[in-house]
């Protein structure tokens, strides 16, 4: 069984930048609890805080989820803990996960639902260095690919990757690297990596490393990181359901709209970031963020589509990266935000 512990949000350099700030998944960051909320829910997000959940931040300290009648935690995860866990357990509501994750959970046994889009373009792309003779796909045939592991959208990227490329794992060298690609790419450790387009990107052009990014192909059917939750709660409580999602929409807006203003809102939820420095680093990180969310869109609506659920449920199945079939359209509710 796949163990869900790692979060596919975050790239290595994020988490090695921001590690001394993970949380141990039991502090919950108190926010938004509006008098005349009458529900409330708790939104898992990932272990180490970071700029890429500044929507959550605003949402909370301006009071968005409170006008929807909820009031809302946000809860940073443990290092050590499994995704869906907490949202199994009950101890939260939502969580940010891959909506390729969530099939991978779903073909394991649990019934979760992707109800709002977060990540409207996947964020994962190969990145070699500037000088490298591979300028496509095809011309990763007989050179080396580092990786995580074999897990998490990195290595569902290389899967995609590889099918578009006409090639086989036997024509590569997939190494298993773990968050050290920086490092290995720049020392010529592997001569490509997967990763993030709005963090190992990002970062290896403020270490001054010159890199280029090649997209993983034309079509790409994977979904990235979404609003997951229970079908139960779906079920039992919809109109939270569309609450929530909605105030997350509406940070979603706001951030898109004025970049400084979050990364000030965000310097209260994220340890370190009063600093100067850690304010230009977080505003780069945005700025590359900022179209993940719009996607196509001039105004970020975070609607899903759910043809691309089945169409992500086919090519994960054929690249053996579910268990077994599982009904896409059950994993996804286009409603909440129609």
């Amino acid at each position: 069984m796949t163990t869900f512990t790692r979060r596919s949000l975050l790239s290595a350099s994020a988490l090695a930048v921001l590690g001394s700030a993970a949380c141990n998944g039991t502090a919950v960051q108190k926010a938004d609890q509006s008098a005349s909320a009458q529900a409330s829910a708790t939104i898992g997000l990932t272990y180490i805080p970071n700029i890429q959940f500044a929507p959550f931040y605003w949402a909370a300290d301006k009071g968005l989820f409170g006008q929807q009648g909820v009031a809302v935690s946000l809860r940073h995860h443990g290092a050590s803990e499994g995704l869906f866990t907490a949202l199994g357990a009950g101890q939260e509501q939502f969580v940010i996960a891959g909506a390729d994750e969530v099939l991978q959970a779903n073909a394991e046994g649990l019934d979760l639902v992707t109800v709002a889009g977060y990540y409207q373009t996947y964020p994962v792309v190969l990145i070699v260095p500037e000088a490298s003779p591979i300028k496509a796909l095809k011309d990763l045939e007989g050179h080396s690919i580092g990786v995580p592991g074999e897990y998490g959208e990195s290595w569902f990227g290389l899967q995609l990757a590889l099918r578009n490329a006409k090639l086989s794992r036997k024509d590569v060298s997939v190494k298993s690297i773990g968050y050290t690609q920086q490092a290995a790419l720049a020392t010529g450790k592997v001569d490509a990596i997967v990763g993030f387009r709005n963090n190992d990107v990002v970062q290896f052009a403020q270490a001054g490393v010159k890199v280029r990014q090649i997209p993983l192909g034309d079509e790409i059917p994977l979904v990235s990181s979404s609003i997951v939750t229970t079908r139960k709660l779906v079920q039992d409580q919809p109109d939270l359901v569309r609450s929530v999602c909605r105030a997350i929409v509406q940070g979603v807006q706001a951030v898109v709209a004025d970049p400084s203003a979050a990364v000030a809102t965000s310097s209260a939820h994220i340890p370190g970031l009063t600093a100067a420095e850690a304010q230009t680093r977080a505003r780069a990180t945005l700025e590359a963020t900022i179209p993940l969310w719009k996607g196509p869109e001039v105004v970020p609506r975070l609607e899903l589509d759910a043809d691309r659920f089945v169409a992500m449920e086919a090519f994960m199945r054929s690249a053996g990266l579910l268990t077994k079939k599982v009904d896409a359209e059950k994993a996804v509710d286009t409603s909440v935000l129609s």
